[in-house]
């Protein structure tokens, strides 16, 4: 399975840019979005910025992956 995570870009250097959720902070490949900028959300996979997103949307993705995790931690393996 494929999973995409919204992340909010704090900066961009070139095509590199420093992204967060939730505290966790990772270096992203920019290729495939020129446009992004420092506060836009971005959905990253495998290490790139993939698509940009409005902030509700990336909101409302990061709210059910959180709901995903806490179900699947009270059910356990």
């Amino acid at each position: 399975m494929c999973l995409a995570i919204p992340m909010k870009l704090l900066s961009v250097e070139g095509s590199e840019g420093r992204a967060d959720v939730g505290g966790v902070r990772r270096t992203v490949m920019l290729d495939l979005v020129p446009e992004a900028q420092a506060g836009d959300y971005v959905i990253v996979h495998a290490g790139y910025a993939i698509q940009t997103m409005d902030e509700e949307s990336a909101a409302e993705t990061i709210a059910l992956l959180q709901a995903v995790g806490e179900a699947g931690e009270s059910h356990g393996p």
